[in-house]
């Protein structure tokens, strides 16, 4: 198993569970971004620059995303096609992407997509809270704890 990180808006806190996460577990963790992220020297952690563009991160992951293999993410539709080819995904905010949840939040984000296209400011996300990280640490011990339960 894998983790992919969809790392241009990815939190710094949340990065930095996911450094000590892989240093424990042992688990190969790359950062998959158009700017340069730094990373902690590991021989499980690397960096992957991708060009800029619509999507090119994205696409990247999902090119070398192997059955099984973990994806953090925010971004909706990238967790859909992690699910549908047979990967896991997490939000930085702790929720797990699943074939039971996906659909429904792909519907929410296209309404949102269409109340923003018809010029109704829809707010956007909140800021990351501090029991948002901590979610997100609880998700990714429990599919940690699955993971070496396997």
């Amino acid at each position: 198993m894998h983790i992919w990180v969809d790392a241009d808006a990815c939190p710094k806190p949340v990065k930095d569970i996911l450094f000590r996460a892989a240093e424990r577990c042992r688990l190969g963790t790359t950062l998959v971004a158009n700017q340069p992220i730094p990373v902690p020297p590991s021989r499980y952690i690397k960096m992957l620059r991708v060009r800029s563009g619509f999507d090119v991160a994205d696409n990247e992951i999902i090119k070398r995303l192997e059955p099984g293999d973990l994806v953090i993410t925010a971004d909706i539709p990238l967790a859909a096609e992690v699910v549908a080819k047979g990967g896991h995904a997490i939000d930085p905010r702790g929720e797990r992407y699943s074939n039971e949840n996906i659909g429904e939040r792909l519907q929410i984000r296209s309404m949102m997509d269409s109340l923003r296209a018809s010029g109704i400011d829809t707010g956007g996300p909140a800021p990351l809270h501090p029991r948002d990280i901590q979610a997100f640490a609880n998700q990714l011990d429990r599919f940690l704890a699955t993971l070496s339960r396997a």
